[in-house]
């Protein structure tokens, strides 16, 4: 079996001392800001978690401007990174911190142009301070998650919201090309969160947004595309096989969010109509097919575990969250590896789904005892 290299990325805002509201804020108190700043989160994934994984398993990092970097210390993280062995794989501008009226798609100019700088200067860092921390082969990707885009009033003004939002990413597209256009540009759909509506809800909403965007702006698609999370797709109840087969289709699969809402592995709960739960990769049939089709479709880019701790886990517990997640990926690649597809189409050709069924579940044993390898 190859054991082609394969990129995981951990996500900087994973270790926090806990969520607060519902629940306590404060379960990881090591993990505060006083305790474990942006840099020591590097040093921690270092020591902590890259020993535990396979050798094919090449790490990356994830991070929000302005609230997790800025420019008083990005050239100090760059060397964290580089002297960890840890890649730049996601940059964003963490826009949900400060506005709350629709950031670039808002009906407020004022506040239309402070996100737009605030997207600006997350290029400006990139390209910058971080540039030294890319990876040689495979670089960074630009993630606009569209927390912001949202709205919680239904008017007609939705429709002008729609409009800034498209003058605001092309925008931003012709200012990184301009700073160097090597960055890959990704939306991350989200039915809800930061607000009851968002803009950008789907796979598909993105997909059109981006033809869009061409279309009227002549924004080249080219390294432009879609950050799938994978948790986003169960939270609104749609199919995660389809999602995947449009982004290849479309070639817009340019980032990966590995997170589950844990409602197909009949263990874990959530879903469809629940809160954003975060939960790390799941050993699972679905996943196995995403990685047969991302594998056939020659996907070699950053693959991001964007999950939170549990509300009761200690640091301990939460790191272990992360190898896990890191090793059930590639536990259900592992598994995909091995399915014969050939068989498996001839099942379906005949309509002998029982039988189809039988080796997506053999599949999954074979993932499962994979993962017990790895992990022990």
């Amino acid at each position: 079996m190859s054991q082609q290299k394969s990129l995981h990325s951990v996500c900087r805002w994973t270790f926090n001392p806990g969520k607060g509201g519902f629940v306590p804020d404060n379960i990881r108190e090591k993990w505060n800001k006083k305790g474990l700043d942006t840099i020591g989160s590097v040093q921690l994934i270092k020591e902590k978690i890259m020993p535990r994984l396979p050798e094919n398993v090449e790490l990356g990092y994830e991070v929000h401007y302005n609230s997790e970097v800025d420019e008083s210390f990005a050239s100090e993280l760059a060397d964290a990174l580089v002297d960890s062995k840890i890649s730049l794989a996601m940059i964003t501008p963490g826009a949900h911190s400060h506005f709350a009226y629709g950031g670039i798609a808002s009906p407020d100019k004022n506040e239309v142009s402070a996100a737009r700088e605030l997207g600006t200067k997350t290029v400006d860092l990139a390209y910058g301070p971080l540039k030294k921390a890319w990876h040689k082969e495979v670089v960074p990707t630009f993630v606009l998650w569209n927390g912001s885009y949202g709205y919680d009033l239904a008017s007609v003004g939705v429709r002008n919201m729609y409009q800034n939002l498209k003058n605001s990413v092309a925008e931003l597209c012709k200012y990184e090309e301009k700073a160097g256009g090597q960055l890959f540009m990704a939306i991350e759909p989200k039915p809800n969160e930061g607000h009851p509506a968002m803009l950008l809800p789907t796979v598909a909403s993105a997909i059109v947004f981006w033809r869009k965007l061409e279309d009227e702006f002549g924004i080249s698609r080219a390294k432009k595309g879609v950050n799938k999370e994978f948790g986003h797709t169960e939270m609104i109840g749609l199919d995660l096989i389809n999602d995947t087969v449009e982004e290849i289709d479309n070639n817009m699969l340019v980032h990966m969010h590995l997170n589950s809402q844990g409602y197909n592995d009949g263990i874990i709960l959530g879903g469809p109509g629940k809160y954003d739960i975060d939960h790390g990769t799941r050993v699972n049939g679905m996943n196995i097919a995403v990685a047969g089709l991302i594998r056939a479709a020659g996907f070699g880019r950053w693959k991001g575990h964007d999950m939170q701790p549990r509300a009761y886990d200690n640091e301990t517990q939460a790191i272990d969250r992360v190898i896990r997640s890191i090793l059930s990926w590639e536990a259900c690649d592992q598994a995909a590896q091995k399915l014969d597809e050939k068989a498996l189409w001839s099942y379906l050709e005949n309509r002998e789904t029982a039988k189809a069924e039988d080796m997506m579940r053999a599949a999954l044993v074979d993932a499962q005892r994979a993962f017990d390898r790895m992990y022990a």
